[in-house]
């Protein structure tokens, strides 16, 4: 025979004070927690869901990012010409060569400046990807134009349509507003490719071909083929892949947020000890009545049990309410890779809502635990004349 559950939800409604105190410190646990979460899932939102699952990315032999690669332009020439390369509808190889480089602009969270990545690129690059201009148009071959992608254009103030951008030997127009869904790309600015080359002093030669494969056969195929092919000096790898690595940009934020997360559990567990223990300790006469008339240990020590979680549940839930008003903002994180930031959403989801409540449940376990295992050792004559 259990203990009747409205028994627990009554008292903890007697001792309100009690209850919220214990309850609010544990809310502010969880919301660190499901902070932490939400970055995660913002973070892993733009780099994994970024790229083409037929692309694959060309470096040079030996090197992890495009900011450090070069592929020369012969290596270009023999690449678009392989077997299982996929073409567009007039013929043309799908490989896409591009620069990038990193320029510093003074930003809305930063006016001394932050890196941002300038991609210069061709025509086969744009129809190698799904982008939509939200604002004004693409930039024209040739001319001093630039398109931002549309996390730039809110965090940059001098990267919006009308304005000019200085880098390389002079300014650039900013020309209109890109996006490609939720991605990494629109923390990017887009230029034509030769004319960022004569910008900064390049004839020839990329920092990355982007090579769209006609099957998943051929992508198996082309990374052996190209690493294996003496004359290119190139290694290569999936475009989903090298975008998902990027996520380590987050790792510290996301350590420093469990950390924190974690020390602060185990304040909250054992302030609900300590409230439990109270409750036990002016509770004593009412456990005796309850073994006197059939309640066995483990019974009560279900129902403490049970009680600390339930309070615990209802500081999960007050921190998922502090945490709630985060979802959908948006911060930016720097890569190691390109030496730039990232724009991203913190994200809010059933499962970072799903993994607090189950943390509070867990701080409520463990606080309970002890006090609820002392409630059911009482003796019941003890007990009873316990005052």
């Amino acid at each position: 025979m259990g203990v009747p559950f409205n028994y627990n939800i009554r008292n903890l409604v007697e001792r309100k004070g009690t209850t919220l105190m214990t309850a609010f410190g544990i809310a502010l646990t969880v919301a660190v927690l499901v902070t932490a979460l939400a970055l995660t899932a913002g973070l892993d939102s733009v780099f994994s869901g970024t790229g083409d699952p037929l692309q694959l990315l060309v470096l040079r032999k030996g090197v992890n990012a495009e900011l450090t690669s070069t592929v020369a332009d012969d290596a270009y020439q023999i690449i678009r010409t392989l077997p299982g390369i996929a073409a567009t509808p007039g013929g043309q190889a799908m490989v896409s060569p591009e620069m990038l480089k990193v320029v510093n602009l003074p930003s809305v969270d930063s006016p001394t400046g932050m890196n941002v990545s300038v991609r210069g690129i061709l025509p086969i690059g744009l129809a190698m990807r799904t982008v939509t201009i939200t604002q004004g148009k693409m930039f024209e071959p040739g001319l001093r134009q630039i398109v931002v992608g549309e996390s730039v254009a809110r965090r940059y103030p001098d990267a919006r349509i009308g304005k000019q951008v200085r880098f390389g030997h002079g300014l650039w127009e900013v020309v209109g507003v890109f996006r490609i869904g939720d991605t990494a790309a629109n923390s990017e600015i887009w230029v034509d490719l030769n004319q960022l080359r004569g910008d900064f002093g390049q004839r020839e030669g990329s920092s990355s071909l982007l090579v769209r494969a006609s099957s998943e056969a051929a992508i198996e195929n082309l990374k052996k083929t190209i690493p294996d092919d003496q004359r290119l000096g190139s290694g290569v790898m999936e475009e989903k892949a090298y975008y998902a690595s990027m996520t380590e940009a987050g790792q510290p934020l996301r350590y420093l947020g469990f950390s924190v997360a974690v020390i602060m559990a185990v304040g909250s567990a054992f302030a609900a000890t300590n409230t439990m223990y109270a409750a036990v300790a002016r509770r004593a006469r009412e456990i005796g009545t309850l073994r006197a008339i059939g309640f066995g240990r483990w019974a009560i020590l279900r129902s403490f049990l049970l009680e600390s979680i339930c309070l615990a549940l209802i500081g999960g839930l007050m921190g998922i309410l502090i945490a709630l008003p985060i979802n959908g903002m948006t911060t930016a994180v720097g890569s190691f890779k390109s030496f730039s930031e990232y724009a991203f959403k913190f994200k809010v989801g059933p499962d970072a809502i799903g993994k607090g409540l189950l943390f509070a449940v867990m701080i409520g376990a463990v606080g309970g635990f002890l006090p609820a295992w002392a409630a059911s050792k009482k003796n019941v004559i003890a007990a009873m004349r316990d005052l």
